[in-house]
């Protein structure tokens, strides 16, 4: 493996001769981060530029670190890592690479002239605000180089140490745009450290959602991935929704799971050890391919489309619409109905009722112990 050469144990004095990832300065390990390897790397360059074939609504990311200490079950993630002979499982999550002069780099990239400053997106890979930015304290110096050039920037995070840069945020958002999401998809604690062990409870979340707002910025929520038969229910989402309008936030947005990859694998093992009476129903679900069917996808929208109503949140781009109360329980500007019962209804009628005969075999409709368990299976 092309690591092989940067083992600790390779070299009795600290160094590491050998390795053939391109600018290592040293690879360290702390008894803070207890089995956890940093690859400290000086990059080449800081902005990655996204495929114009992508959907995604962004074209240039920075990513100050490959890996990441969260240690999500399901992050689309895991499977850059093994473009450095690395695995997506333990390797993911145990060898960190960290671009140290990654500020510098960004700082000179957009001073070149042919620099149109365009948007940049933090946080489209792995966390900027995972647990190691408190040892290097490498997004400060990307956020000043952003708002410096006149760069707008978004960034995603679910790490509370967001809260140490906020006013740094503030002074860059009088400058440029400045667009800030936390990513909160379980609110169940227990489901939660269970499957993203490394990561800042639901609560300390909402706190940070707070925080962001508190300072005077939109604060949208990725609720991502949604989890077929562990969050998509109706309870789930209603409580989660209910916490998130009120910690104040701007929009909400919903992303079924997907498994890609080796993903699949990993989150079948971890079913397996917390949830095996779910292993068949993951298998049927996803047996066309890495994504839900759109039926899913469809009957999952019509499931969250009157929670949106009831805690007046819109999805991120859109319009208010009249009927939304903001959260408090007040009335909509178009005299929307209030408190609690506003877009209440009748659960839409399941999709699967006509996709059912083509999964290899039929969902369970008995309740399964110990699961959140959505209303139509």
């Amino acid at each position: 493996m092309r690591w092989d050469g940067q083992k600790i144990a390779a070299a009795g004095d600290g160094t590491l001769p050998g390795l053939a990832l391109a600018g290592l300065q040293r690879s360290v390990r702390t008894p803070e981060f207890a089995g956890v390897t940093f690859h400290e790397v000086h990059a080449r360059s800081a902005l990655n530029k996204v495929p114009e074939a992508s959907a995604m609504p962004f074209r240039w990311t920075v990513n100050p670190m490959r890996g990441c200490l969260h240690a999500c079950t399901y992050c689309f993630a895991r499977p850059t890592h093994e473009y450095l002979g690395l695995g997506p499982d333990e390797d993911f999550q145990t060898q960190i690479v960290v671009k140290t002069n990654v500020a510098e780099v960004l700082a000179a990239e957009l001073r070149r002239p042919s620099w149109r400053h365009e948007h940049v997106a933090l946080g489209t890979n792995t966390d900027p605000y995972q647990r190691a930015e408190g040892r290097y304290a490498l997004m400060p110096g990307i956020i000043g180089a952003l708002a410096d050039s006149g760069t707008p920037l978004s960034l995603l995070t679910k790490g509370t140490l967001l809260r140490r840069d906020l006013p740094l945020l503030t002074e860059a958002a009088a400058e440029v745009g400045v667009s800030v999401a936390v990513s909160l998809a379980i609110g169940d604690e227990a489901l939660q450290q269970a499957m993203e062990p490394g990561t800042p409870t639901p609560r300390a979340r909402l706190a940070l959602i707070r925080a962001v707002r508190e300072a005077g910025l939109e604060c949208g929520v990725l609720v991502a991935p949604v989890l077929p038969w562990l969050t998509d229910s109706t309870a789930h989402l209603d409580g989660l929704f209910r916490d998130l309008a009120e910690a104040g936030a701007s929009w909400v947005t919903t992303i079924p799971l997907h498994l890609r990859g080796p993903v699949r694998p990993l989150m079948l093992q971890w079913l397996a050890e917390h949830r095996p009476e779910l292993v068949p129903n993951y298998r049927r679900l996803y047996a066309r391919g890495a994504y839900v069917p759109e039926e899913y996808r469809r009957w999952l929208q019509e499931r969250v489309r009157p929670l949106r109503r009831r805690h007046g949140l819109t999805s991120p781009g859109a319009a208010p619409d009249p009927g939304l109360r903001p959260a408090g329980g007040t009335a909509g500007p178009a005299g929307g109905a209030t408190g609690a019962a506003a877009g209440t209804g009748p659960t839409p009628p399941s999709p699967w009722r006509r996709v059912r005969s083509a999964l290899p075999a039929p969902l369970p409709e008995a309740a399964l112990p110990g699961v959140v368990q959505p209303a139509l299976f």
